[in-house]
């Protein structure tokens, strides 16, 4: 497949439109760095994105999507606002007018085969001090139908993505396993079961009962292990 015929399923997408405690407690991780110009990467219909708007301390929100149909509803939901910026593409290919103050990939980097260039690009569109904020699946060992179906290349483990950032040239601030319990939930349905989707139903469920009291208790605990990883990478300041 060519850069230029890419086509993703979206197959996520539907059953994450709601998923509003999940998303919000991903952008809580990402705390300060989300200011100022602020570019999220691979924002398919704009799940997380709608929720990035709804900070004051952002800026401009620029929307990178390579996929024609996905980039349709992206354009369209918000062609109103005038803090967003839309782009059609592939991230590095695009001129965002100037450097940025953060990166922002969400469930995205695991779809991208070279995912090393993906982070090289990151170091040229950042200003010095900002950040490169990663949420990606975690534990190759779960990978499974729902990956397949998802059009994932990997899962990845904190030592993989910490050696990968920092050959990026990044230094990183923070990476940790997120939601625990997600995991044996995802070895259940992509290792045992075979599930080629998330129900709807069952994320507004987990996303309802569940998430609000993870994300406590892993606020306080880090786990040794989660069904996803978060990572915060910083761009090296100039030297005086």
């Amino acid at each position: 497949m060519t850069r230029h015929e890419f086509h993703y399923s979206g197959a996520e997408f539907e059953a994450l439109s709601q998923a509003d405690n999940y998303y919000r407690w991903i952008r809580s991780m990402f705390g300060e760095h989300l200011r100022g110009r602020v570019a999220e990467v691979g924002a398919g219909r704009g799940n997380f994105s709608e929720r990035l708007l709804a900070l004051d301390s952002i800026n401009d929100l620029l929307l990178i999507e390579p996929d024609a149909d996905l980039y349709r509803e992206l354009s369209s939901r918000f062609a109103d606002e005038a803090r967003v910026s839309t782009f059609e593409g592939y991230f590095g290919d695009e001129d965002l007018g100037g450097p940025v103050d953060a990166i922002v990939l969400v469930n995205v980097l695991e779809h991208i085969e070279d995912d090393a260039s993906l982070v090289r690009s990151a170091w040229r569109a950042l200003r010095p001090g900002g950040a490169l904020l990663l949420f990606v699946p975690a534990g190759p060992n779960l990978f499974g139908s729902l990956d397949r179906a998802f059009d994932h290349f990997r899962r990845y483990e904190r030592r993989g993505l910490v050696e990968l950032l920092s050959e990026g040239g990044l230094n990183v601030a923070a990476a940790h396993y997120v939601n625990a319990p997600g995991a044996l939930i995802w070895f259940l349905a992509g290792r045992v079961f075979q599930q080629r989707t998330i129900r709807l139903a069952q994320m507004k469920l987990y996303d309802r009962l569940a998430i609000p009291v993870i994300s406590r208790i892993e606020t306080i605990l880090r786990p040794p292990r989660g069904q996803s990883l978060m990572a915060i990478a910083v761009k090296p300041e100039i030297p005086a």
